[in-house]
């Protein structure tokens, strides 16, 4: 009777921590045991000392901006699609808050050369498609050079700057486009910009000092009387000025094709954001 009444009791208990467990994951609440940091460096890819620099910078931005900003570094997919490992890290590992879950996820899998990018909640608004593209062309090239602790630096300061102008009404997008890093091409324009204009500040200050030279508007008065004799003249046109208008096409779009972000339901039923691609 004794062991009827002991089977009959933990399967009571078995059963009440398994609607407990469904009715946390269904509403959002997150076992302590399952709510990790906001850097997840599996793969070790920073010193001791730039994990913790780095953490004090996302919580810190978390924080202030009840939004998390949370980055994850693995060897492996474990067959998942790096949409799909992101978003289900997210979605069952503790992150996001309020009751939207708001927040914003990198992962980066270093076998595969992926990075992926996740976001729930707010961080759907606030990191749009185009932005999160703009967003990858500033971090994504210190990934290729393997300079691993300045591209998450760049990812978490520019998560910051992304959520503060999407609380002001304006989310980096299309008609709102955050500043890029510097091209090359725009770098050696700027120089010889700056070269010409020294040089015609030096050119000018050298000019105002030959006293001695007049400008003169016409050429007859460099030549001597009696020196040149014209027998025939002639009419040539040099030049033509042709007047060219741009038809402009009716069929214009921006790249990508849309604002705003696409979305997609995770294993969760969770909605979420995001994009990637290699480094």
């Amino acid at each position: 009777m004794k062991k009827i009444i002991s089977m009959l009791t933990l399967t009571i208990i078995l059963v009440f921590t398994t609607g407990v467990t469904a009715f946390a994951d269904n509403y959002g609440i997150i076992p302590e045991t399952r709510q990790l940091p906001r850097l997840v460096d599996s793969s070790n890819l920073l010193s001791s000392s730039e994990q913790t620099d780095l953490v004090k910078k996302l919580d810190e931005i978390s924080e202030r901006q009840k939004f998390d900003v949370a980055i994850v570094t693995v060897d492996s997919l474990d067959g998942k699609s790096p949409q799909d490992y992101a978003d289900d890290f997210y979605d069952y590992n503790g992150y996001g808050q309020g009751v939207n879950k708001d927040g914003v996820l990198l992962l980066i899998c270093l076998n595969t050369r992926d990075w992926y990018i996740s976001t729930r909640g707010y961080g759907i608004t606030a990191i749009t498609d185009y932005g999160r593209e703009r967003m990858s062309d500033s971090f994504v090239p210190e990934l290729t050079d393997g300079n691993y602790d300045k591209a998450f630096d760049i990812y978490a300061e520019l998560c910051d700057d992304y959520v503060t102008e999407a609380k002001n009404g304006k989310p980096y997008d299309y008609n709102h486009k955050p500043r890029g890093p510097l091209q090359p091409f725009k770098k050696i324009g700027i120089s010889l910009l700056v070269g010409v204009v020294i040089g015609f500040i030096g050119v000018s200050i050298m000019k105002s000092k030959l006293k001695s030279v007049h400008k003169n508007d016409k050429a007859a008065n460099y030549v001597q009387n009696g020196s040149m004799l014209i027998n025939q003249s002639n009419d040539i046109y040099l030049y033509r000025t042709v007047n060219r208008r741009r038809r402009e096409s009716s069929n214009t779009s921006n790249r990508g094709g849309h604002g705003g972000s696409r979305t997609h339901t995770s294993s969760s039923g969770a909605s979420h954001g995001g994009g990637g691609g290699k480094f």
